[in-house]
């Protein structure tokens, strides 16, 4: 069997070839070498959306001699993924397009030159505030999830750990935002160079969210007199540092088996699925995803940048990034996506291109799409929303060899709701030409969200929910609330349909609550609710 390897790479590229699997064609160790000694990128969230995008992506441009530097990665959740994936590797990664043709696209990632975790002592930290105080960064970027950014509660507090942790200083941070607020302060002792804070996770507004969580952290520090106010005024000073905006689309499933037996019957040894935690998301030393991938970032950068436009990523100004944003999250695909999520899992589904050959689920995303959601869309000029839209829900979403899952889709669904739905609805109440009760499909989703919570699937039977911070606080005000018995609903639904935090806005206030709560007492009926609820909606039946 054929192993993921520098020493293989270098002594047995006509091995990997006769594969079909493409190798590095430049110097890597050269390029590693030269980006330790004076980093230009580096990444905050090592995952599979950073390895199948991101780094594949400063290949491309190393390879086209644009640049003779690569990535310094870091692992901030836990210690596995570099211990297990990076390390054993050499920070190598196999990339795995699953076409729709059922072809295998297959490529030797070598872009990573250096790969960290924070949890694994202070040699670690020391690493970083090293990286961090060289002028030669230009950037750092984020695939952290939209819970990374989050330090408060539903109450709009900071949380009480997050707020246990600032106040101690910048001695021992562990929150990644935390984190960052203590290594850009290094940076401010050490000559106040310049900087670019990407995040690339898939929610809108992102910089913004970023700088607020980054600024949460530092105003606390300069209040309890463990920073001077000049940080402050560093941070929130655009010549020095910058907090882009970003749209990013990739899909990305988790590490397939069938990817894995597939490598391995061809002779590819390096396809293990190594699982963390006893029946958690496995983690593995290739990464599997679409063709289609998407990156349009608003064109910030004090510091310079790579030309990343060259190799087909979207640099613009800021309002062009934020209608390309509202359109894939608000309208094009994540609100597709979650829908799927939330109807998969209550209908037993495991797949999401399974989901859409089922009449009444293809027929709900187009209902949400098509019509109630591109009523609010503003053509970008860049990209076309409707041809997006359109190959969304007829070649990426339907791609019989992607494998991804309504599970994984429904993970921490109470931090998307907001940007998927809230700001739809928000439109509808705001704009003269749109009114709120015009919408159906959206209120049922949420109504599926909160049925979804009750942990029971359409045949009654118990469900396995996905992994969600504010899980135990959302069950907790429906656990009056009794399946096969819509009377037992009362007024348990208007602590979440009121909490802004969650949707965006107040959906009582919005006129829609009702509606919500209608649908919700449909979805609870007993076994068989949900799937007759959404044919009659969808069909009159």
């Amino acid at each position: 069997m054929l192993r993921l390897g520098k020493k293989e790479i270098n002594s047995q590229k006509d091995r990997f070839a006769a594969l079909g699997i493409k190798t590095p064609e430049y110097d890597f160790e050269t390029v590693w070498d030269a980006t330790k000694s004076n980093p230009v990128w580096l990444h905050f969230g090592g995952g599979n959306l950073f390895r199948a995008f991101h780094s594949v992506l400063q290949q491309q441009l190393i390879e086209s001699n644009e640049t003779n530097k690569g990535i310094i990665v870091v692992s901030t959740s836990s210690g596995d993924l570099v211990e297990k994936v990076y390390h054993p590797h050499d920070n190598l990664s196999l990339h795995v397009v699953m076409k729709a043709d059922g072809s295998l696209g297959m490529e030797v990632i070598a872009s990573v030159a250096e790969s960290i975790s924070t949890n694994r002592g202070p040699e670690s930290w020391e690493r970083l505030k090293e990286i961090f105080c060289n002028p030669s960064l230009q950037f750092t970027t984020f695939t952290i999830t939209e819970k990374g950014y989050d330090l408060k509660d539903l109450a709009g507090d900071i949380r009480a750990t997050v707020k246990e942790e600032v106040e101690q200083g910048l001695g021992n941070p562990k929150h990644t935002m935390v984190m960052v607020a203590a290594l850009l302060y290094e940076r401010y002792q050490n000559g106040k160079a310049p900087l670019a804070l990407v995040s690339t996770d898939n929610f809108s507004r992102n910089g913004d969210k970023l700088k607020e969580a980054i600024l949460t952290v530092a105003t606390v520090w300069e209040e309890r007199g463990f920073v001077e106010k000049g940080f402050i005024d560093y941070l929130n000073d655009e010549t020095k540092i910058t907090f882009p905006w970003s749209m990013i689309d990739k899909i990305t499933p988790l590490p397939s088996k069938s990817v894995a037996d597939r490598l391995t019957a061809i002779g590819y040894g390096s396809a293990e699925l190594v699982h963390p935690k006893p029946n958690g998301a496995p983690i593995a030393p290739f990464v599997n995803s679409e063709e289609v991938g998407y990156l349009v970032i608003e064109d910030r950068f004090p510091n310079g940048r790579p030309a990343l436009e060259k190799v087909c990523v979207y640099f613009t100004e800021r309002q062009v990034v934020d209608q390309v944003e509202r359109m894939k999250v608000c309208t094009c695909l994540n609100p597709l996506h979650t829908a799927l999520a939330i109807f998969g899992c209550l209908l037993g589904y495991t797949s999401i291109a399974l989901e859409m050959r089922d009449e009444d689920l293809k027929a709900l995303v187009e209902k949400i799409g098509y019509e109630e959601g591109m009523k609010t869309v503003t053509d970008p000029g860049i990209i076309d929303p409707m041809n997006f839209i359109k190959e969304v829900i007829e070649v990426r979403l339907p791609n019989p060899y992607n494998p991804d899952t309504p599970q994984r889709i429904a993970t921490d669904t109470s931090h998307k709701l907001a940007i998927r739905f809230g700001e739809t609805i928000k439109s509808y109440v705001e704009r003269d030409d749109l009114h709120v009760n015009e919408l159906t499909f959206i209120p049922l989703t949420i109504a599926a969200w909160l049925r979804y919570l009750l942990g029971v699937d359409d045949d009654g039977n118990t469900m396995e929910l996905s992994p969600d911070p504010l899980i135990e606080e959302l069950q907790s005000y429906l656990s009056k609330v009794e399946f096969r018995h819509p009377e037992t609903v009362n007024n348990h639904l208007h602590s979440i349909l009121s909490n802004e935090r969650i949707f965006g806005v107040n959906l009582i206030e919005m006129g829609i609550g009702d509606k919500i709560k209608g649908f919700f007492k449909l979805l609870i009926r007993g076994p068989g609710a949900v799937r007759n609820t959404l044919n009659r909606e969808l069909f009159g039946e």
